[in-house]
């Protein structure tokens, strides 16, 4: 049985041949995605892991569908199981209205105002080390539809600064990949765009919890 040496998965959309084969490798998230999946929890690639993993990867065109438990995979798995009550911790402001909250911790950004969930979580990424998101309550400043930072001379599609050059904002290649933003909270073009038609300046933005490091 061939294996991959080093499997990239792609997010939701872009996607690719049907992988002809299972991996034997063991993912990053496999003892999540045996859980999510109600398999032996091992942490360990058997053959039946692998087939039902691979199973999923393709109704959820997740390529390559090679039955690796990576960061895609177990985002498309974890999301479901936090729609109804993502602040069940307690950990966002429920007490300033409307607010957009951003769990670095689990890399999830919702909008809710007191415990009515308005906007449904959605995976973001946020600052790599050495460029770390600031936590805490801050508030949108300034808004721009079609943003280009020269700084990094790259585009942040409908930017919404909340901290002294830090945006929530769209980004055209995948949320999940490694190692994180330059300080910005990341979101799917799409999903950047529903959160613009929703927000206005002068909005909440909790900021709390600390990025995992993978």
């Amino acid at each position: 049985m061939p294996v991959l040496p080093d499997i990239e998965e792609e997010p939701p959309g872009e996607k690719g041949k049907h992988a002809p084969f299972c991996t034997r490798k063991s993912g990053p998230y496999q003892k999540q995605v045996e859980r999510y999946l109600k398999l032996p929890v091992d942490g360990r690639q058997s053959k039946a892991d692998c087939e039902a993993i691979q199973a999923f990867q393709k109704e959820k065109n997740i390529w390559p569908d090679a039955g690796y438990a990576g960061p895609v995979t177990h985002g498309e798995l974890f999301l479901p199981t936090v729609r109804k009550n993502p602040n069940k911790d307690g950990r966002c402001r429920t007490d300033v209205g409307r607010v957009v909250c951003v769990d670095m911790t689990r890399q999830l950004l919702w909008v809710q105002n007191g415990r009515k969930v308005l906007f449904t979580p959605v995976p973001v990424r946020t600052g790599r080390p050495g460029y770390e998101t600031r936590t805490g309550l801050h508030r949108i400043y300034w808004r721009h539809k079609d943003h280009w930072s020269g700084l990094y001379d790259a585009p942040m599609p409908y930017s919404q600064f909340f901290d002294r050059g830090q945006a929530l904002h769209g980004t055209y290649s995948s949320v999940y990949k490694p190692p994180g933003s330059h300080g910005c909270v990341n979101l799917r073009y799409p999903e950047s765009k529903a959160l613009w038609k929703l927000l206005k300046k002068g909005d909440d933005v909790h900021v709390y919890g600390r990025r995992p490091v993978r």
